[in-house]
């Protein structure tokens, strides 16, 4: 809880309001329990208000200093629906579709938080990744010079010789299968700023793979790690972010300093990386789910990088404690969101 810790502080002296369109399942309400009484702003929740207060009640939670919107019975349940058709019209989207779209919790939180009535946005716990991602992409969008919508993992430990503190940024463990030269650079340079956002310490990131510094035999794998390191250094420089690249490097490389000085030399970030770039999908998910369930480190995520407003897709196995992390982290994302990404949110949607 260190660097929550950290975080609920900042976010006492800056309260958000964070939406939570699963307002009828137990562990949201028991997260918006806590954000309200950690005094961390206002908890939004989505859903029948006689369902959600029925769900409470059997669960003995208190949902004084908490809002709940039914999205089906709302006062924005119009104005949102013709804005929503406004956007998707050029697709084929119809009035009528635009409005029984609107009132599903996701789709009225998406265009809540993109017409500021929320600071941001937490569900996942009892929807597919689909269900969160898409009214996110169609109504929220990209941020300017986005090349691509990612997601990054935190993970505490309890080795603070691990990461910075014991916590990790790891990406890509949510969005994209099988990202190419120039989507790594994005996803490498959006974590980078993240990570020195939430952190407040320079960002050192390892570029991973099967192969430290052309160890094994020629793969195009290894190629595509080389490759995107450079880019994101590039990336790093143009936008003056500070922040150090080093790859291709194996994880034992990039977080045991013992390790790291049999393989490299002369690195910043060998033996002392804080964030972790995966190849792909696949490499970025099993190895951080696998590393909560062995060490029972705290996991929060995914954190969605690249939109124009600060969001998160949680996992369905996410727990209470879980879900307040992450409603942290978005909250403190919200704070200085145009610091992240300069020229977010410039328009309203449907405008």
């Amino acid at each position: 809880m260190r660097f929550i810790g950290n975080l609920i502080e900042k976010m006492q002296r800056h309260p958000k309001r964070v939406v939570f369109p699963e307002g009828e399942e137990p562990r949201i309400l028991q997260a918006a329990r806590q954000f309200y009484s950690l005094r961390l702003g206002v908890p939004i929740l989505l859903g029948d208000q006689g369902k959600v207060r029925a769900a409470a009640e059997q669960l003995k939670i208190s949902l004084e200093g908490i809002r709940i919107i039914n999205p089906a019975t709302s006062e924005d349940l119009e104005n949102f629906s013709s804005r929503l058709y406004r956007i998707r019209r050029e697709k084929g989207l119809r009035p009528t579709e635009a409005r029984d779209a609107m009132m599903q919790p996701n789709f009225y939180g998406a265009m809540m938080l993109a017409m500021h009535q929320a600071d941001g946005l937490v569900s996942g716990a009892a929807h597919i990744t689909g269900s969160v991602l898409r009214p996110l992409f169609q109504i929220v969008q990209s941020a300017p010079n986005i090349g691509a919508v990612s997601s990054c993992t935190v993970i505490e430990v309890e080795d603070t010789r691990i990461g910075e503190n014991g916590t990790l940024f790891m990406a890509d463990c949510g969005v994209i299968p099988d990202p190419n030269v120039e989507q790594l650079a994005d996803i490498a340079v959006s974590t980078a700023k993240l990570a020195r956002h939430m952190l407040g310490v320079r960002a050192r990131v390892a570029m991973l793979s099967f192969s430290t510094k052309g160890s094994s035999a020629a793969h195009p794998s290894i190629g595509k790690m080389q490759a995107a390191t450079a880019a994101a250094r590039r990336k790093a420089a143009q936008l003056n972010i500070e922040a150090d690249f080093d790859g291709e490097m194996q994880v034992d490389a990039a977080l045991v300093l013992e390790t790291a000085s049999r393989k490299l030399h002369d690195s910043q970030v060998a033996g002392r990386a804080n964030v972790l770039i995966f190849p792909d999908l696949n490499s970025g998910n099993i190895a951080s789910r696998m590393l909560s369930v062995v060490s029972r480190a705290n996991y929060y995520g995914q954190i969605l990088l690249g939109l124009n407003r600060p969001a998160a897709d949680v996992s369905r196995g996410s727990t209470a404690h879980d879900i307040l992390g992450v409603a942290s982290i978005i909250g403190v994302q919200a704070t200085d969101y145009q610091k992240l990404y300069p020229g977010a949110d410039a328009k309203l949607p449907g405008e």
